[in-house]
């Protein structure tokens, strides 16, 4: 996934989009649910907010040669969970409203991440797989750790200003 949006983190699409989406065939996901994860991750770290526009189903099957149902399906999906909504004749929008950290604040975590842990993991020797057990192991334990410490609890959600439950 391309996020184009504050700092000119990535190239913008010629049709009004902020994200161009990237495939992954080796991941074992289906094509349908990379597009779903991918516009939920951004709306999530504050990439695509509420009134942001996705790309048209028809820039997405010709930017990745794919079936267009599987466009279709994605954004049924995303439509179903609240998160977007088609505008006839205008296109397809962002609709939820995340509670996030800000932009900012992301982009320096992320940065640090990546310079730090990440860089350290990999010249340790782990692969990516490895790195993603490791991780994955590690917020369990922080996940499990005496209240003061752990993880805040918010909804997977927010839509149109209201706090949804999982889904």
């Amino acid at each position: 996934m391309m996020i184009d949006k504050e700092n000119n983190l990535i190239e913008k699409t010629g049709a009004g989009s902020s994200i161009i989406f990237r495939l992954d065939p080796r991941s074992g996901v289906p094509t349908y649910l990379q597009l779903v994860q991918q516009v939920e991750n951004a709306i999530r770290l504050g990439y695509l907010r509420r009134g942001d526009q996705i790309p048209r189903i028809k820039d997405v099957v010709s930017s990745l040669s794919i079936n267009p149902n599987t466009v279709v399906k994605a954004y049924r999906d995303l439509e179903q969970k609240g998160l977007i909504g088609a505008r006839p004749g205008l296109g397809t929008f962002v609709e939820a409203e995340p509670e996030t950290v800000g932009l900012r604040e992301l982009t320096t975590l992320r940065r640090n991440l990546v310079t730090g842990w990440l860089r350290e993991a990999a010249a340790s020797g782990l692969d990516e797989d490895g790195i993603v057990a490791l991780f994955t192991s590690a917020l369990g334990d922080f996940r499990n750790q005496p209240d003061e410490h752990r993880l805040p609890r918010r909804p997977r959600r927010v839509v149109s200003g209201e706090t949804g439950g999982a889904s």
